[in-house]
């Protein structure tokens, strides 16, 4: 437990970030795991609709760090490669 005062903000503090930070994380998860579940179904209407919202996610978690933006980029790469190749 903390003893100081400025121990007792900084765990209030850290409380509250982690909050944030899960339910950001939790937003941008979703996101992709329906466009990922709409790829494997083959829609490709559907699945590109859904990648407009993840990737708007995932730009949302990097604004907030936290997710890396090398780790984005990758993300919404891979998700859109596999898109471009349901469309063929």
């Amino acid at each position: 437990m903390p003893n100081t005062s400025s121990a007792k903000k900084a765990m209030r503090q850290s409380r509250r970030r982690q909050v944030i930070n899960l339910r950001t994380k939790s937003k941008y998860k979703s996101a992709v795991k329906a466009t990922r579940q709409d790829i494997s179904s083959g829609d490709a209407a559907a699945a590109s609709e859904n990648l407009k919202k993840a990737m708007s996610a995932i730009d949302k978690a990097v604004k907030k760090n936290v997710l890396h933006k090398n780790t984005a980029a990758r993300r919404k790469s891979r998700l859109s490669k596999a898109i471009a190749k349901l469309s063929k």
